[in-house]
């Protein structure tokens, strides 16, 4: 499915059930301490080159989320936390809470919701524009 919008321009799918993501969510779920029943289907996200997702807060009850990244990235495609504690870098005069650039094989975990239930404000999160080289993102979510 293609999504074009001002905030979002990607194409994405549901991954079906197999042994393989069976195991991609066992390992998940050991990793994170959150039951595989917990989780939603995965998703496979495909970012060609100039396509990006605009910083927002991941909806409903989710509590946590897992971007698992599948290809490298030459330049771009970093995911970003603009509100996160601010670290010192740059990106033509934008100031970036917390950058994560993608590499292939490497996940990123993190949290929606405080442990009250209330949303965590530094949970804010985007992907700048891939420049060189297409992006492959796979993700799952936690209520």
């Amino acid at each position: 499915m293609n999504i074009e919008s001002s905030n979002r321009t990607s194409s994405q799918g549901s991954v079906g059930s197999s042994n393989v993501v069976t195991d991609i969510e066992k390992r998940i779920a050991d990793f994170t301490s959150i039951p595989v029943e917990n989780g939603e289907r995965l998703h496979v996200v495909h970012y060609e080159v100039g396509q990006k997702f605009e910083p927002h807060f991941t909806g409903g009850a989710r509590a946590a989320s897992v971007l698992m990244y599948l290809s490298d990235v030459e330049e771009g495609g970093e995911t970003v936390f603009p509100s996160a504690k601010p670290i010192s870098c740059s990106r033509k005069g934008e100031r970036l809470g917390l950058s994560v650039k993608p590499k292939m094989g490497d996940a990123l975990v993190f949290w929606s919701m405080k442990p009250d239930g209330g949303m965590d404000p530094s949970s804010m999160h985007g992907k700048y524009r891939t420049v060189v080289a297409k992006s492959l993102l796979e993700y799952e979510y936690y209520e």
